[in-house]
């Protein structure tokens, strides 16, 4: 198991900061047992290379961890603090995890799909995207094209469009490709966004 940030159990202060954003009940309605561990947990196995299935017994089993990291992926954590990263000062404890975040993101854009990696480019953190920005699909930029290719083709001058394609034609293709993203990215450019 890969150490890729250093790691040190929630302090006061940022479990204070973090507890808001976290659910706190079981969707079966039984009280969570210890929400800071488990918190810990996650934070801990995002700071490595690390499968779940590698979690060190002390934050208890790998399956229950993996489990709550999906409630609360899908209860919309990491858009919530990726947004409350944006909104807070600097000095802010949450700005303390801010690279376990963004690797919380990154892994749950997994589960979440584009909405996520939608926000982040919106809000300006790039470094929440699951790859380099290049390489990420960005469908902002691609309804941009789509309504600059829209008017080019309602140009009423006669032969615009013909003149339009062939010189920007290739260009608006790259970019259009650009913009849906790479569709296999390899797993050593993955591994090195730490």
């Amino acid at each position: 198991m890969k150490q890729r940030i250093p790691f040190t159990h929630l302090s006061d202060r940022q479990w204070a900061a973090l507890r808001p954003y976290v659910v706190k009940d079981h969707p079966a309605g039984r009280p969570m047992a210890d929400l800071r561990q488990r918190m810990d947990a996650i934070l801990f196995l995002l700071s490595t290379d690390a499968p779940w299935r590698e979690l060190p017994a002390q934050y208890g089993a790998h399956g229950t961890v993996a489990r709550h990291f999906r409630r609360l992926t899908h209860a919309g954590l990491w858009e919530n603090l990726l947004i409350a990263l944006k909104e807070l000062g600097p000095r802010h404890p949450l700005q303390q995890l801010r690279r376990v975040i963004f690797r919380g993101a990154r892994r749950a854009a997994r589960l979440r799909g584009l909405g996520i990696i939608v926000l982040a480019r919106r809000l300006g953190l790039l470094e929440a995207l699951p790859g380099p920005s290049w390489m990420v699909a960005d469908p902002d930029l691609s309804k941009s094209l789509m309504a600059w290719q829209l008017r080019a083709a309602q140009n009423p001058e006669p032969g615009y469009f013909r003149r339009f394609i062939l010189h920007w034609g290739r260009t608006i293709r790259n970019l259009l490709t650009m913009v849906g993203g790479r569709p296999n990215m390899p797993r050593s450019v993955r591994l090195m966004m730490a």
